[in-house]
């Protein structure tokens, strides 16, 4: 007997039915093993030094895996821990150091082993060695493997200077697991949706090495003994097979289809072959059964309007499309394509319908055309805030940076460094060589200074004329000191001859100040850029050519 339960989960003769939203429970009658995959990950996970690697677009099972393979080994006395990126905030995904020690201490957290990490962080070293060290040190307290799972890595790709140096050192400790006996205990699961589409030498790539899985669309089969776990009989195949040309063997799609045929009303006598008709029917509608999730699709394309433009031309076509690489992984990841190559097509008629639908409303032109507006409102926005001659952020940028940074820092209670820069005797360089060699002198010295930076969130601006400053967001007096210091050594190394400077090495050379501060909302930010400018000063005044810092406190 088929009843409705008012929210409440769903039974036939006793049998409890899950809305497939969440992955699938370990104890559920519903979960389809996908044959090896599940036996290979269970034999993978017993390796020392082990790497499995799990990638389906969104909904495909990955989590249910995931639980099944962390299962197994909590059954064998492995330690787990279980990290999901989604859960990591930007700010930390976009500063290696900060990225680095957060997961450190994740890991120990799980562990529940003291934290020791500034004992073991040593900046002279780096922070990927201090977290390798760390590492040995958090397997050396424990007597059994430790499981370390990555989900949702592809979170990563967008942050290319971070995952540039984080994937590599996963791949180091897979290699050193070789010869090392408490690496040996380390097994590492990494989870995503697309594929990599960040440059990683073959060597250095923790994606080539290891188990491969790749979690396929279930097959005509697998759904038949679904729809039968279901207590769904489909004698002649007709359930199944208009189920797939529908939405193509996706297992959240094909699960939701069958929740939905045994939830109904008591009062509904139709046969199952008729409801499932009433639900294909009505599947791209804002009735239909797979509205929410086709409304998910939608929402994460409008905030990337450019996916959206191309799928418009790949929904449209009834044949394969060549699509950008990055792009067309970025498409499959959502599950919305198959690729073939970099060749695109759409992955089942659900999708077809659905965008095809939003076409023809002229849904698709009316991002299309809001997009168009933003670009060019980003386009003025960049201009007005870009110095025409260097091509780095200008004054007014400057101080809007700034005083943003320095709210942010004030409610964190965290510090922030400037440096002020001044290219010295610039005057007389411009009377000696001319206006042109000065505009390219400064264009080449803004350039180094750029190129020098170690974060994201670190800017350098024209301050005015000559002068040159730098925001470094979240860093002490002592790394803005050494990131000084570099500065003026690769200045000094474009050898730019300036005959008559007052410094000794008659060269282009820099006078610098740092300042450094944990700020308070009760101070604006002009209370660092003049600490930073007494210290330039102090550097002028002492002969040029060299740094002088300034570190401050703000009383209550």
């Amino acid at each position: 007997m088929i009843i409705t339960m008012n929210g409440e989960p769903a039974h036939i003769l006793g049998m409890e039915f899950e809305y497939p939203n969440d992955p699938v429970p370990l104890n559920s009658p519903f979960y389809i093993d996908r044959p090896p995959i599940e036996e290979l990950a269970y034999r993978e996970i017993q390796k020392p030094g082990s790497v499995i690697r799990i990638r389906a677009p969104r909904k495909m099972g990955k989590s249910s895996l995931l639980q099944r393979i962390l299962a197994y080994g909590k059954q064998n006395n492995y330690h787990v821990v279980n990290l999901d990126l989604r859960q990591t905030e930007a700010s930390m995904l976009s500063d290696l150091n900060r990225f680095l020690r957060w997961f450190c201490a994740i890991v120990g957290h799980c562990l529940n082993l003291p934290s020791r990490l500034d004992d073991y962080w040593d900046e002279d070293i780096g922070s990927k060695v201090s977290c390798t060290i760390y590492l040995k040190y958090l397997l050396d307290l424990i007597d059994a493997p430790l499981i370390i799972t990555i989900n949702e890595v592809n979170y990563l790709f967008e942050y290319p200077q971070v995952a540039g140096e984080f994937l590599p050192m996963l791949r180091s400790w897979h290699e050193e697991a070789r010869q090392s006996e408490e690496m040996q205990k380390l097994r590492l699961v990494m989870v995503h949706s697309t594929e990599v589409y960040i440059p990683l030498k073959l060597n250095q790539s923790p994606f080539n090495v290891g188990l491969p899985i790749r979690l396929p669309f279930f097959t005509p089969e697998q759904v038949k003994d679904l729809a039968k776990r279901h207590e769904i009989e489909d004698d002649d195949g007709n359930l199944v097979t208009d189920l797939m040309d529908m939405v193509g063997g996706h297992p959240y799609l094909v699960r939701l289809a069958l929740y939905h045929l045994v939830v109904t009303d008591n009062n509904d006598h139709k046969s199952m072959g008729d409801r499932l008709q009433k639900i294909l029917s009505e599947a791209y509608t804002q009735g239909g059964i797979y509205n929410q999730h086709l409304c998910e699709q939608l929402a994460i394309l409008k905030e990337q309007p450019e996916l959206l433009q191309i799928l418009q031309a790949i929904v449209m076509s009834n044949e394969e499309i060549t699509v950008e690489p990055i792009a067309a992984y970025k498409l499959e990841s959502l599950g919305l394509v198959k690729l073939e190559g970099n060749q695109a097509i759409v992955s089942c008629q659900l999708y077809r319908q659905y965008f095809k639908y939003l076409h023809e409303k002229g849904i698709f032109n009316q991002y299309s055309r809001l997009h168009e507006l933003e670009s060019i409102n980003q386009q003025l926005e960049k201009i007005a805030n870009i110095d025409d001659l260097t091509q780095i952020p200008n004054r007014r940028f400057l101080f809007s940076y700034l005083e943003k940074q320095w709210q942010k820092h004030s409610q964190r209670g965290e510090v922030i460094s400037l440096i002020l820069c001044d290219i010295d005797c610039f005057k007389l360089y411009n009377d000696t060589y001319g206006h042109i060699a000065g505009d390219q002198c400064l264009q080449k010295v803004a350039k180094v200074m750029e190129s020098s930076l170690h974060h994201p969130t670190d800017i350098v601006a024209r301050y005015g004329g000559e002068e040159l400053a730098i925001i470094l967001p979240e860093t002490t007096s002592t790394q803005a000191l050494n990131l000084a210091q570099i500065i003026r050594k690769n200045i000094k190394l474009l050898k730019i001859v300036h005959e008559k400077s007052l410094c000794a090495d008659k060269i282009i050379t820099l006078s610098m100040g740092v300042a450094s501060i944990i700020p308070k909302t009760h101070i604006n930010h002009f209370y660092l850029m003049q600490a930073a400018d007494e210290a330039l000063y102090q550097s002028k005044n002492q002969g040029r050519d060299r740094i002088t810092t300034k570190n401050l406190t703000i009383s209550l």
